[in-house]
């Protein structure tokens, strides 16, 4: 079993029908959450996902979007008395500063804390962050105002691809992460520095030769129907834009 969902599909400023983006990946071995700005436990709860079943939390950059829930779901995780390690992936610059918030909370003498293992990624080259013989995990750094990953989810027995950008301007990382990729989940908040625009993200679709794209973190300002021609301007695949609770595998 191997299902993909993304929970959260707003930038950073989220709306009634959407949280900041964050994803979740589940296989047989792993219930992996993908960044945490908005608070998770009420939609794990309505994806029948008990929170101390996360055995993963990658970050993939420290900006509160994507990072400001984590203490409360830790908090949340040793009140319902977990005991099992929890294990969290990102870069140093991300570990140390996530350290640093946890600190400000003295979590470290919370009665009996579960362990926290903190796993960190290259901030230069390729990484396998996770694999099994259901999921392949890696990372790369993409190019936005702070230290940051994208990740490329590989699922061996479904001969399928998934790769999530994250908050990223244009770069040759995107298009090597993203290559032959079944889907590409391509910010496009706009090509403000340290993101990239729909039109973008249909030229680095069609550069990596993914077969379908999906736009997140978008810009809720711009009509949807112009982010969309705007990427198919470069990119003939599909071209969809994200929603919260869209299932990519199932």
């Amino acid at each position: 079993m191997e299902r993909l969902t993304i929970l959260g599909s707003a930038y950073a400023i989220p709306n009634p029908n959407q949280d900041n983006t964050h994803l979740l990946l589940e296989t047989a071995k792993r219930v992996i959450l993908i960044d945490c700005g908005n608070h998770p436990v009420v939609k794990l709860d309505r994806a029948g996902i008990s929170i101390n079943s996360v055995t993963d939390l990658v970050i993939t950059h420290f900006h509160s979007d994507h990072v400001g829930s984590l203490p409360l779901l830790l908090m949340d995780m040793w009140l319902q008395k977990r005991h099992e390690p929890l294990r969290i992936h990102g870069l140093e610059f991300t570990l140390d500063h996530i350290r640093m918030l946890m600190d400000v909370f003295d979590w470290q003498n919370w009665q009996e804390m579960f362990p926290v293992e903190f796993i960190p990624l290259s901030d230069s080259l390729e990484t396998t962050v996770l694999t099994d013989d259901q999921l392949k995990l890696t990372s790369m750094p993409v190019k936005h105002l702070v230290p940051t990953v994208g990740l490329r989810m590989e699922f061996p027995a479904r001969r399928y691809t998934v790769v999530y950008t994250s908050d990223t301007e244009p770069c040759d990382n995107v298009v090597r992460l993203a290559h032959g990729a079944d889907v590409l989940i391509q910010e496009a908040a706009g090509n403000a520095r340290g993101h990239t625009s729909p039109l973008q993200a249909g030229e680095l679709a069609a550069e990596a030769g993914v077969k379908r794209l999906i736009l997140i973190h978008y810009d809720p300002a711009v009509p949807e129907e112009k982010q969309i021609s705007d990427a198919a301007r470069s990119f003939s695949g599909r071209v969809e834009m994200a929603r919260d609770w869209m299932v990519l595998l199932d």
